[in-house]
């Protein structure tokens, strides 16, 4: 969105590029969240997970992020168990 469909819809006033883009952008998004929801909700998250994994898809980078720390978590407590 930043590098292609800005450019072109401000510097060459051709905005179908942030309409198309922008319309998948937010589709994606919100499939995320959902996801993120169910797989909190199947997987018996920590509480803390769905706040942390909507704040993470706003950061660049963000997702990466959470999946490192979750991934952490998850292994520390499944190794309590064991």
């Amino acid at each position: 969105m930043l590098f292609i469909a800005m450019p072109l819809k401000y510097m060459l006033d051709i905005p179908e590029g942030v309409k198309y883009i922008g319309m998948a952008h937010g589709i994606l998004f919100i499939t995320y969240i959902i996801i993120l929801i169910g797989s909190a909700i199947k997987m018996k998250m920590p509480l803390w997970a769905i706040p942390a994994g909507v704040l993470g898809s706003l950061l660049p980078f963000g997702p990466f992020i959470f999946d490192h720390l979750l991934k952490n978590n998850l292994q520390k407590s499944v190794s309590k168990e064991a």
